[in-house]
């Protein structure tokens, strides 16, 4: 039962100020879920599934994600009082469905914002147990930087306080109020430590209901900072993340309890729902995953996440087919590898259209690769389409040398023809361009830029060769061919990626560098031993290719800086390089 007054003398439990904290025994279950934005009901449902599951495994207590009733992030939804009013609806739905099972259930919701804050609403924790809402606590630090801009939307909590329940002393955090330990970060972005003020009102347990996004290694360093803090205060953390993909956000879910001493006790799954539990007493649980810091681990997530953020950006926008137009290149290969796991072969059709400077190679190689996938692959020339753009565009043209023009009609030509078959087939079109060919603009904007999505849109080249390399690990899925040949649009006769950029094993870098940690040429150059000039060549290609990626399909995001929400950058600029 919750308990309003000072915690139970039973049990043990020690803190940092010397002074005894006396516990009991709590089994408590982390319900790693995959919400959809503003599907209430079908995110009651799953809480409630889960609820039920936590109390078959005898848990005492279950925890469910950062706004698990509404799904984060909700974004201007949130502006909407009906939404709000949803929120608050759920919670007591959850508190009146569950009023006869025998566990307590910590879970994020909305609450309505005090007077004169500013805002309208807060991001807060419910704790529900005997059919109603027992206890409250809001998210105190609000995240404003990169794809974060709950400053915009929500007040922050001004207080907060310990929840006592079973003769645990409950410090209840959201999220971002975790990440500001002043023993992990050598710099903080809060003056305030949410965690350090629970500790000192007598904190036996630290709990966090979070919604962390995936990048590439971020799993790894979430597990640090855990147990960083769990070290520090000589405590346990137990932290429930959500799963899922929401648009361009990919949340993988490992969620974690972590003991005293900072090892793990308790892990689920990665990028898949799961229900893991921890016991406070004897601090053993369930192990659904291990540790993933190695570099093998991380491009196995890498592929995962692009895997979960594909099919749930198709399912929750209400399709279940893909479309990919397939040039017998490496990054058309690698999405196509990526959607069949995501949606199954059957869902998932391709397209070879050659010009009259596609290689006969390109052709077999793609429909080789549609073999090993078990997709259909059908062949749509577009040679007669090409030649009657220019003949009627010949007036005009008469006069001009060839250029990119050119280039850039077969690639739209491509786009029309995908988009057609979308409307007509009811497919969403994948686009194939990767993040060093969106960063310099090599890419066509309404060519080979057209698409719902950008599925590999923040992978860089280099990565794109070691996904593939990591696919064909246990059988060759990605032909030996499309793995070996020089990278090619194919557009020109002869073309080489090589003859616009520089090799991707100096440019990747670059791009790292520039887009990602936000370093100046100078530097880049001194660390990465190039040239200057280089650098500031390949710098001015990224700054006069922003038009194009503010036009461009949404981008799963799996580095800390990706094309869209977390990098606003203005398209009419001079940018000194």
């Amino acid at each position: 039962m919750l308990q309003t007054g000072p915690p139970s003398r039973m049990g043990r439990g020690k803190a940092l100020c010397g002074c005894f904290r006396y516990t009991v025994n709590v089994k408590i279950a982390l319900a790693q879920i995959n919400p959809t934005i503003g599907d209430f009901g079908g995110n009651v449902r799953k809480i409630l599934e889960f609820t039920q599951r936590a109390v078959d495994a005898g848990a005492q207590l279950v925890l469910f994600p950062e706004l698990a009733v509404c799904g984060y992030p909700p974004a201007d939804l949130l502006e909407k009082p009906i939404f709000v009013a949803r929120a608050e609806e759920s919670i007591a739905q959850i508190a009146h469905d569950t009023a006869h099972l025998p566990i307590a259930v910590l879970c994020g919701y909305l609450t309505p914002a005090p007077h004169g804050s500013g805002k309208h609403v807060m991001n807060s924790a419910a704790l529900v147990s005997n059919g109603h809402v027992e206890f409250v606590q809001s998210k105190m630090l609000l995240p404003f930087y990169d794809v974060f801009d709950e400053q915009r939307y929500f007040a922050p909590a001004r207080q907060q306080h310990i929840c006592h329940f079973r003769g645990q002393s409950l410090a209840i955090t959201i999220c971002e109020d975790a990440w500001n330990d002043k023993s992990f970060w050598e710099h903080r972005r809060y003056s305030i430590d949410p965690i350090e003020e629970l500790n000192r009102q007598g904190a036996t347990l630290i709990l966090n209901l979070s919604a962390s996004p995936y990048w590439r290694g971020k799993r790894a360093t979430r597990e640090q900072m855990l147990a960083s803090i769990a070290q520090e205060y000589h405590l346990p953390v137990v932290m429930v993340n959500q799963v899922g993909g929401n648009d361009s956000l990919i949340f993988d879910g490992t969620s974690l309890a972590i003991a005293p001493d900072g090892t793990v006790r308790a892990r689920a799954a990665s990028f898949a729902e799961d229900l893991v539990c921890f016991d406070t007493e004897s601090l053993k649980g369930d192990l659904h995953s291990h540790a993933t810091s190695s570099e093998e681990d991380k491009t196995a997530g890498l592929l995962d996440a692009l895997v979960l953020g594909t099919r749930d950006y198709v399912q929750k926008c209400g399709f279940s087919k893909a479309v990919i137009g397939l040039s017998g290149g490496i990054d058309s290969a690698l999405v196509a590898a990526i959607a069949v796991r995501a949606l199954g072969a059957e869902n998932v059709h391709c397209y070879g259209m050659p010009s009259a400077f596609s290689s006969k190679g390109s052709i077999d190689d793609s429909r080789e690769l549609a073999k090993n996938l078990g997709i259909s692959f059908d062949v749509l020339p577009i040679h007669d389409l090409y030649e009657q753009y220019i003949k009627t565009l010949s007036g005009i043209f008469a006069g001009r040398a060839p250029n990119a023009t050119e280039e850039n009609i077969q690639a739209r030509i491509r786009g029309n023809l995908l988009m057609a078959v979308s409307n007509k087939t009811g497919a969403l079109v994948l686009t194939t361009g990767n993040k060093s060919e969106m960063s310099t603009g090599y890419c066509t904007l309404y060519g080979d830029m057209v698409g719902a999505l950008a599925v590999i849109g923040d992978v860089i080249k280099t990565q794109v060769y070691a996904l593939c390399r990591w696919i064909n690990r246990e059988r060759e899925v990605i032909p030996h061919a499309i793995l070996e040949k020089p990278p090619s649009a194919e557009l020109r006769p002869g073309q080489k990626d090589t003859d616009s950029l520089l090799p991707y094993d100096q440019l990747d870098p670059i791009i790292e560098a520039y887009v990602e940690r936000y370093e100046s040429a100078e530097r880049i150059a001194a660390s990465q031993h190039l040239d200057l000039d280089t650098v500031r060549s390949v710098i001015r290609m990224i700054e006069r290719s922003e038009y194009k990626r503010q036009q461009a399909a949404p981008v799963l995001k799996v580095t800390p800086k990706a094309f869209g929400l977390g990098r606003r950058f203005p398209i009419a600029v001079k940018v000194e390089v």
